[in-house]
């Protein structure tokens, strides 16, 4: 499996004339994807109790209260609370979501990270060759991107903390960011440029 590393002198001009708040959009919109949406309180209206007025309107020398349930007091209701059926979903439209993506390659390969393959196969499906190779880049972590996946070298890189294979159509611009260098397959880098 050989590698050559991509210069920016080789990527089209698309690539380098991007700016770079289209991949700052994009992050921001797919970290927000990823939020779980889980968190929830009861207001006054959803905890038990509270049908009993607590004490008498007048005479008690005390605030007057209608309901234990109130969130003046423990046990009541909480007030502006978070809720679950909150969307955080942000819009990114096709255009950013290609732009970021060039960005993020674009940067990748002024660094001297970005590597292009032939063909990336680990015929063994095993983990010490996908490591073997991962060592042979020199790099603290790396991004595989393939056309598609065959089973054995989905086997051999499964288990390897500082690598991760992706198919062409799963490729973004969050990935592409958030790792140290990538190695991506020569029909897939001529398919991107080409587009570009």
């Amino acid at each position: 499996m050989k590698t050559t590393a991509i210069k920016t002198t080789d990527l089209p001009k698309r690539f380098l004339d991007v700016h770079p708040h289209n991949l700052f959009l994009y992050c921001k919109a797919y970290a927000a994807s990823l939020r779980a949406n889980s968190a929830q309180t009861k207001n006054r209206s959803a905890v038990s109790g509270g049908g009993k007025k607590p004490w008498a309107q007048k005479g008690g020398g005390r605030a007057r209260a209608g309901s234990k349930r109130s969130p003046l007091f423990v046990g009541g209701g909480v007030v502006f609370g978070p809720s679950n059926n909150k969307n955080y979903q942000q819009k990114v439209n096709k255009k950013q979501k290609k732009l970021a993506l060039y960005h993020a390659l674009a940067e990748t390969a002024s660094n001297e990270k970005l590597f292009v393959a032939d063909s990336v196969v680990i015929e063994s499906g095993k983990t010490k060759d996908a490591a073997a190779f991962v060592k042979g880049l020199g790099q603290r972590d790396v991004l595989v991107v393939k056309e598609t996946i065959d089973d054995k070298t989905f086997l051999a890189f499964r288990n390897l903390q500082n690598a991760y294979l992706v198919e062409a159509n799963e490729l973004n611009a969050y990935l592409a960011a958030a790792y140290h260098s990538m190695v991506i397959e020569k029909a897939v880098f001529d398919k991107l440029t080409k587009e570009a």
